[in-house]
This record gives structure tokens, sequence and C-alpha cells, in this order.
């Protein structure tokens, strides 16, 4: 089987130079680097990876992969998606340009989403090495959550493929749509727990003024946040006392109002927030 050709455009940037170098060693694929910044070149040459330019491997590539922002990709995937030959396939690395509908129209390529997991909390601690790997990719194992946009299942099976590659080591690659995708990220990992998990931090910044030492308010509550989260997800065996289930409800109704879940996790809020991201908004 001939080898695949693989145009990455934005091969020099954080994601990008991670999946280049990953990809440049597989040997039935053919890494054709697109990066048009200087020091990303540097970056890549240091790698022993060559930069070329995208007009030259973009019409002849069977897959083109965005490792972009999110607030740029509209624009370059609207320089290049045109160029891409017909059945390719067009790569995103996070869903919000396609579930924000920036991407160009052509029913002759497919696309595909692919996002990882990160380490899992629990269970994939072994060894400092995967417990100082916080993002994946590098010593801890991850999953990663797949989504074909359109196009075959051939479409789908190269990105899987090209997936697995880019954040290896891997645990399972889940297939899901792309709107369950966007109700992931960003609606529960930035829209929800993110801005809960930074209302934690204030609130221990809080507790630290009012005059608990730094170092027993951060113990108190890395120990406690464990078991809770075991507690609360499921993965503990154990029970919460009755008063803490108490102050549980109590604060939870002072501080999310009882439409928080609509108002934030809906598919509709989850469409106008990609739109913020993307810049969708900025130009509607």
């Amino acid at each position: 089987m001939n080898p695949t050709n693989i145009a990455l455009l934005g091969a020099g940037g954080k994601i990008g130079f991670r999946v280049a170098t990953r990809l440049a060693k597989h040997p039935e694929f053919i890494l054709h680097a697109v990066e048009p910044s200087p020091a990303g070149r540097r970056r890549l040459a240091e790698s022993g990876i060559d930069a070329v330019d995208p007009e030259t491997v973009v019409p002849n590539s069977e897959a083109v992969l965005f490792a972009v922002p999110d607030r740029h990709i509209d624009a370059i995937a609207e320089q290049w998606v045109p160029q891409m030959r017909s059945d390719a396939l067009a790569i995103c690395l996070d869903p919000a340009a396609a579930y924000a509908d920036v991407l160009p129209n052509r029913q002759d390529i497919g696309w595909f989403v692919t996002h990882p997991c990160h380490p899992p909390l629990f269970g994939n601690d072994n060894t400092p090495e995967e417990r100082a790997d916080w993002f994946g990719g590098e010593h801890a194992a991850q999953s990663i959550v797949c989504a074909l946009i359109q196009g075959s299942e051939a479409h789908y099976t190269l990105g899987e493929t090209i997936g697995k590659i880019a954040f290896a080591p891997i645990l399972r690659a889940h297939r899901i749509t792309l709107e369950q995708m966007a109700l992931l990220e960003p609606g529960l990992v930035e829209s929800t727990s993110l801005a809960l998990l930074s209302a934690i931090r204030d609130a221990l910044d809080h507790t630290i003024r009012l005059g608990v030492p730094e170092d027993a308010a951060r113990d108190f509550l890395l120990g406690h946040l464990r078991v809770e989260l075991g507690i609360v997800l499921g993965l503990a065996d154990v029970t919460i006392s009755d008063g803490a289930k108490l102050a549980m409800d109590d604060a939870k109704a002072r501080i999310l109002p009882e439409d928080w879940l609509e108002r934030v996790l809906s598919p509709d809020a989850v469409r106008e927030q990609v739109q913020r991201i993307t810049g969708a908004s900025d130009i509607r």
C-alpha cells in the first residue's frame, strides 16, 4: 500500500509540532509540514523536519490537518480547503470551528474532528513521569474522541488512525457526534468544570485571606477534592456524611441558578460559546 500524504498546517506551533514529530516517525504516512513563522520552521528543522509551502502539498495530499488556533481556522480553511483534492480528508483538532459553522462547504471531501481527553485523574499515575505529563501524549496514556462530520467510513478510519498517532499513548478512541464533542468541549470541561474550579480557587484564596495558613488550606482542599470527586463521580465505594450533603445542597442553591444547565450546557448555549471562541459572533 502506498503511503498517505498528510499536509499539516501549523506544524511548528505547540500542538502542531507534537503532531508533526509523531507522524514523521510512521512510514505509512508522508508528512508535509506547513509552517509560515521563522521560529516554527527553525523548531521543525531542529527535529529534522523540513517545512514546505502549502500550495505545493495541499492539492496532492489525501489528508489536510489544521493545527491552528480557533480564531484563525476559518480564514485558513477558506484559503486552502478549495485547493484540496476530491475525496481528501480535512481534520480539525477541536470541534469549535465546525460546530460554529465557519468552515467552508465542500461536499466532495471528508471532514473529521478529533480531540484528546488528557490523562484521567484516577488510575493513571503509576510513575513520576506519568504524573508530570499533565496533557498526555508523552508518558501518560489518554483517550481521544472522534467525530466524522461528513464522508465515508474510510475517512473515519483514516482520521481515527491519525488521531491515535497524534495523541499516543492511547487508552480508548470514542466515536461520537460533532454536537456531542462540542457539549464536552467547551460545554462540560471549559464552560462548566473549569469555571467551577476557578471558583474553587477563588474560595481557597479567600479562605487564606481570612487567616487560614496557606499550606493547611491547600492540603485540606486537595485531600478533600480527591475523596469528594471519587464519591460524586461514583468511583469511590463510600458516601458523604449527612452534614456534608446538607452543606452541599444549601450552597449549591445559593451559588447556581436553577436553570444553569440550560444556560451553560444546552446545545444552543454551547453554540453561542463556540461562536464567541471562533469569532463568528463578531461578524454575524
